[in-house]
């Protein structure tokens, strides 16, 4: 869509129709309605990497800066949907984090002390009959729970329209800076020259193609992450399950024929080898609804972001059957669908844009009004409003929370802190 005052010069100009940018803009209109601010993207709003959110949050992380962080995003989350009578459909069942380990001291011990959490020990299989009886513990994290981010967005997207806020459709192709950015947009109708005093980079998977164009280079990977959905007709998974995470490492239960062929191709040996853990579940569709999802972030291949991401879930088809294999570990009645798989299903991914730490990116890129919001690797709906409106409170010269600093490009030079963070083998990815 192209607006009859395209050219018109903004206040802002926010690159990026995502859920970060959307919420950028949302608290940018709160902080002065009487700002001009424009939103770019070559898609619609949400498409892309948004459209591919597992809609889950949680305050659980192995590091006190992201449980602050993430907690000031579910507040914010708690008010909007008060506000708007749950437009998002917010839940609160909380995660389950299922373990074999019998002494899990030093997991608790690594939880940070304002997060909310129950140890069960004693009689967990009688209240979580549909574990594995190898699993011999689960912390319970209970400000945790589900959304749709979909309807997050259009919310925020209903709070911002008005004569001050309006949405350009096409690809930005230059950004030089003067006394006001200047911004090339090819659309449908031909080159739209922009200018604007400040710029949002919220490009999510495309975040280092535009700070490129402002000389700036962030320190910024994609690795493209998948799930599946899928029909349980058998009823495998309880409508009242939580959110669950088998946090062990594991190896997927081959037959000894399957294992052979296997180890003779090449390509496939390594499904033979330990996985990593933090492959999840949860019911999808609330308690009347009939699908599951399941994930598993094992991927650690860095890949350039692709136009059509179904391409990527494409060429990998044997996704769906290893995250059955894997979840069926922890729950075995999903083993029914291992052996007949499901005949109704979706396998999709998205990009998880991060840092080699796995924290956000959000703050200044240069001392001229250029600004990034991004690196929201996998958590990028549940922390959707504290990074929007930190994001808002940089480009608006606000006070600060006192985890800002850690979360912007100032922490590069932080070299005690990324120490500690690149030493440490849980890096909250899920």
């Amino acid at each position: 869509m192209i607006h009859e005052k395209a050219n018109a010069p903004a206040d802002v100009v926010i690159i990026g129709a995502g859920i970060a940018g959307i919420a950028t803009a949302h608290y940018l209109r709160a902080a002065d309605p009487a700002q001009k601010i424009v939103l770019i993207d070559s898609r619609q709003p949400m498409s892309y990497t948004s459209a591919q959110s597992g809609d889950n949050y949680r305050n659980w992380w192995p590091h006190p800066t992201m449980t602050a962080f993430t907690n000031d995003s579910i507040d914010e989350l708690d008010r909007l949907a008060h506000d708007s009578e749950n437009a998002f459909n917010m839940t609160r069942g909380g995660y389950i984090l299922a373990t074999r380990k019998a002494d899990i001291d030093d997991l608790v011990e690594s939880i940070p002390g304002n997060i909310d959490v129950d140890v069960i020990s004693n009689n967990l299989h009688a209240r979580f009959p549909a574990f594995d009886p190898s699993i011999r513990n689960a912390i319970h994290i209970r400000r945790g729970g589900d959304i749709s981010g979909q309807q997050l967005g259009q919310y925020f997207l209903q709070q911002v329209r008005g004569e001050n806020f309006r949405r350009l459709v096409g690809d930005v192709k230059d950004i030089s800076d003067g006394t006001n950015y200047k911004i090339q947009i090819a659309t449908g109708d031909g080159v739209v020259e922009l200018t604007a005093a400040k710029v949002v980079n919220a490009a999510g998977p495309f975040a280092g193609h535009v700070a490129k164009m402002l000389g700036v280079d962030l320190p910024l990977k994609n690795i493209f992450q998948q799930k599946i959905a899928f029909e349980d007709v058998r009823g495998a998974i309880s409508r009242d399950t939580p959110f669950t995470i088998d946090l062990d490492p594991k190896k997927l239960n081959w037959t000894v024929e399957e294992r052979d062929w296997l180890l003779s191709e090449p390509e496939l040996a390594w499904l033979t080898k330990e996985l990593p853990g933090g492959n999840h579940c949860r019911p999808d569709g609330g308690a009347n609804g009939q699908w599951v999802k399941l994930g598993w972030a094992y991927n650690a291949a860095i890949s350039e972001p692709q136009e059509d991401m179904a391409n990527e879930a494409a060429n990998d088809d044997q996704f769906p059957e290893i995250v059955i294999r894997g979840a069926a570990a922890f729950l075995p009645a999903l083993q029914q669908y291992v052996d007949s798989p499901p005949a109704r299903f979706s396998h999709y991914g998205g990009y998880y844009t991060m840092t080699e730490e796995n924290w956000p990116l959000i703050g200044p890129m240069n001392d001229s009004g250029a600004f990034v919001v991004g690196a929201l690797s996998g958590f990028g709906s549940m922390s959707a409003c504290a990074a929007g409106k930190l994001c808002a409170a940089h480009v608006m010269g606000e006070s600060l929370p006192g985890y800002a600093a850690d979360l912007s490009l100032a922490r590069l030079k932080n070299d005690a802190l990324l120490t500690e963070l690149r030493s440490s083998a849980n890096k909250g990815l899920l």
